[in-house]
């Protein structure tokens, strides 16, 4: 009698299972019942375009923007916020009382300053992501705002993304068990940065582009994320000038999650997650980031559910709209500076990682250098 598995044992099948209802859980971006700030927005770069939109959409009002060229904060209120004062100094905002939220977009060195000068004016502050380039100076911005009585939070858009924020709180509510794996493998074409600004940062994908899948890896493993290990490459046929190629391999307790980032695929573009848990798994695919079709399977069957929404705009509403309720409610935002800190850190380990070619611990590389 042969002890080899016969090959229904041992081949990679899958079972026909019924389609089921999909449960409800809380994925659409967060609103305030009442609480209606004026809001002041401080950089108006390219992406406050998003920012505005989404604020416009919401029916939040937009009060002031600055920004050091001031006809690009003129621009920008034309177009999403004609009530807005306009300006090129940021303490015409930070003194202005009747502001209790400062959105801060400008880029980290120079965004460090602000944050701090927004606190300790005793705004709420929602901070563009990547947060900061020190884990340290991160922690002492959140104990201000602790001390300040203020919500620091951060813009890490990509958690309302609706597939995205549909799988997140399906972990949470408990209907995969505890999440034994998580995975999450991106293929498209990111040469649209040959010749612009981004090619000046050397690890672009893990850092730029990375940190919203980082960022969504804590949300989901929290703590039990140990170790990484990454590397980059050049695709064949690139013109950019830093790798588009980026992997990870993240360690967990009692499991494992990765990153895989194919940004110079010409052709074929495709988004797939997967998260494996002790009760279930999800599975998001589509061929980008706007078009996914999620499902939960579990012993039940296969459950499907009709998402409404997009990332953009629908994941910067989800941002501010996440500050605006901790600040309603006195409670801890989900996209809360602290706790972001946790992703800030692999992506961290990441990229010294890739500088190295060795595993590293999350959480021992406190600063980087872009």
């Amino acid at each position: 009698m042969s002890d080899e598995p016969d090959a229904d044992t041992y081949a990679l099948r899958s079972v026909r299972l019924p389609d089921v209802p999909a449960p409800n859980v809380p994925y659409l971006p967060p609103t305030p019942r009442t609480y209606r700030p004026r809001i002041g927005i401080i950089g108006a770069g390219g992406i406050v375009g998003a920012h505005l939109d989404a604020y416009r959409t919401a029916g939040w009002e937009v009060a002031a923007i600055c920004n050091r060229t001031l006809s690009k904060a003129e621009a920008k209120a034309a177009e999403f916020a004609p009530g807005a004062v306009t300006c090129d100094d940021p303490a015409t905002i930070l003194n202005d009382d009747s502001i209790d939220v400062v959105d801060i977009t400008p880029h980290p060195t120079d965004r460090l300053p602000l944050m701090e000068a927004a606190l300790r004016a005793g705004k709420h502050v929602l901070s563009q992501k990547p947060f900061v380039l020190d884990l340290d100076a991160g922690a002492r911005l959140a104990d201000l705002a602790d001390a300040q009585g203020v919500k620091l939070a951060v813009n890490q858009n990509g958690r309302w993304a609706p597939h995205l924020a549909w799988m997140r709180e399906a972990v949470r509510a408990g209907h995969i068990g505890e999440v034994i794996s998580c995975h999450a493998s991106l293929h498209w074409n990111h040469g649209w940065i040959a010749g612009t600004p981004f090619e000046r940062i050397e690890d672009l994908i893990l850092y730029d582009f990375g940190i919203h899948w980082f960022d969504f890896v804590n949300s989901i493993v929290g703590e039990s994320a140990g170790s990484v290990y990454a590397s980059a490459a050049f695709a064949r046929g690139q013109t950019a000038k830093v790798p588009l190629l980026a992997q990870v391999q993240i360690t967990l307790d009692h499991g494992q999650a990765s990153l895989v980032f194919d940004g110079g695929v010409p052709h074929g573009p495709r988004d797939t997650t997967y998260i494996a848990g002790t009760k279930g798994s999800l599975r998001s695919d589509g061929p980008d980031l706007g078009d996914q079709q999620v499902t939960l399977t579990t012993d039940a069957g296969v459950a499907t559910p009709a998402l409404t929404g997009n990332w953009f705009n629908d994941g910067f509403r989800g941002a501010m709209g996440a500050l605006l309720v901790a600040i309603e409610d006195g409670t801890e935002h989900a996209n809360g500076a602290r706790e972001n800190l946790r992703g800030l850190a692999m992506a961290f380990a990441a990229i010294r990682s890739r500088q190295t070619g060795e595993r590293v611990k999350i959480g021992a590389v406190r600063r980087i250098e872009v």
